[in-house]
């Protein structure tokens, strides 16, 4: 089927001239971007569309894509006890919650993550589901993201050292390595799709330095190689886990990360906020990744990540709005303007600017997971896009209509397409019903608030 959009205002490619197309408009088929240009330019495919959409008084965009999530989390946003702590803190008060999560709880979490992520453009999320208990598996985020109908790259996360062995977290979350290992080996074998356009990948994300051991990082390494996948883990997300290293391995983060085999384009790291200057130039010089997640690194006080800095070095870069009880919100606009707006207060007013914040959010994201087929508007590229409507209350006034998508983003998307397909539709989400979505989470909100 031959889709045509036209008469954008401003449509933004972030190809390799980042052009932005006045009176835009874009043809595809089967997912795949078969023409970019003016409206007048596909005046004649428009003529023979089987499908047309009028995206007059919009702003087009590549769809968001979200390097961070822990979309478990989405059922645990503003818990008492943890609203006013730092990492290590917050992670104790939610813990023994998280601990009686069941599979419907996870695949409930899942859905309503990715439906808020859906209703404010992403396209494509990332998911580090690290703690499994009472029969939780990877299969239930996968299920819920295929409901949805975004993108997917699943990380198969894991615990291993609790608090006996000197570990952070409690010892009924943590499992025994060689089962990790091997289910982590299943996943991939069952879920993995490598090809161009890929609706499900799989990474190997042992959860941090203070919830694993050295050989669990090593062998994890070993396997995604051997696998062919990427890897991720959290690193040097504040203070705290700096110390943590530096008592426990005798290194910053970066070394750590160095000896055991986790630097390359084959691996992106969450936060970062703590690198020097040493660790900046070894990413950049191998590649590393760094998924930035500015407002939950603002929440839990962990500092403002060198992200100006990182940017002048070259090292890989994309946003992650981070898990929801760390945010605890979940729109990748917000996590650009917030971004843009903390390299601001540390390095000045032209440190960030918006259309760099926006590259973050779409093309940077999607280059630092291996997705060379998604992150811009280019033939041949998958048809990934988010339709604005800046028309609204919350950017009328905008002069440039494309740096006010950061300067004052849009409640929500009016239409998101991936792979080609509908998912939000005149600022709906199609598919699952959003009362079923909410009603779900509910249920599992409620078990979970009242179970001891």
């Amino acid at each position: 089927m031959l889709t045509v959009l036209h008469s954008a205002a401003a449509l933004v490619t972030m190809d390799d001239d980042g052009r932005e197309i006045a009176d835009g408009a874009i043809a595809w088929r089967d997912g795949v971007i078969a023409a970019i240009g003016t409206t007048d330019a596909l005046a004649p495919l428009r003529q023979v569309a089987d499908r047309t959409i009028d995206a007059r008084g919009c702003v087009v965009t590549p769809g968001l894509v979200n390097t961070h999530h822990h979309l478990f989390q989405s059922l645990t946003r503003a818990v008492p006890g943890a609203t006013d702590a730092s990492l290590f803190g917050w992670l104790k008060r939610l813990y023994p919650i998280w601990a009686r999560y069941r599979p419907d709880d996870v695949h409930a979490a899942t859905r309503l993550g990715l439906a808020e992520l859906a209703l404010s453009g992403c396209s494509l999320s990332t998911d580090h589901l690290y703690l499994y208990p009472n029969g939780v598996t990877l299969d239930d985020t996968i299920a819920a993201a295929a409901d949805i109908g975004l993108r997917f790259h699943a990380t198969r996360g894991s615990m291993s050292v609790g608090e006996s062995a000197g570990g952070l977290p409690p010892d009924a979350l943590v499992e025994r390595e060689p089962a990790i290992l091997a289910d982590t080996i299943r996943v991939i074998d069952r879920f993995h799709d490598p090809a161009p356009g890929a609706m499900v990948r799989i990474a190997v994300a042992p959860c941090s330095p203070f919830s694993v051991s050295e050989g669990l990082m090593r062998d994890a390494a070993l396997l995604a190689r051997d696998k062919r996948v990427m890897l991720h883990t959290h690193l040097a997300e504040d203070a705290d886990d700096v110390a943590f290293s530096l008592e426990r391995f005798g290194c910053r983060p970066g070394v750590y990360a160095e000896r055991l085999g986790w630097t390359g384009p084959d691996v992106w790291l969450a936060h970062c906020v703590k690198l020097d200057a040493d660790e900046i130039a070894l990413f950049a010089a191998t590649g590393t990744g760094v998924a930035h997640c500015p407002c939950s690194n603002c929440r839990l006080g962990a500092g403002i990540a060198p992200v100006a800095a990182m940017l002048a070095a070259g090292v890989p870069l994309g946003l992650g709005v981070d898990g929801s009880a760390s945010n605890d919100s979940g729109n990748l606009l917000q996590e650009a303007r917030q971004a843009m707006l903390l390299q601001r207060v540390t390095a000045g007013a032209e440190a960030l600017s918006p259309r760099a914040a926006l590259r973050l959010a779409t093309r940077g994201g999607a280059e630092m997971l291996g997705r060379d087929d998604c992150g811009a508007l280019t033939v041949g590229r998958r048809a990934d896009l988010a339709v604005w409507d800046v028309a609204t209350a919350d950017n009328t006034g905008a002069w440039d209509m494309v740096a006010g998508l950061v300067l004052c983003p849009p409640a929500g998307v009016r239409d998101l397409f991936v792979e080609g397909r509908a998912v939000v539709a005149g600022g709906a989400l199609l598919g699952v019903p959003m009362a079923t979505i909410l009603a779900d989470a509910r249920r599992s909100i409620a078990r979970l608030s009242t179970t001891p």
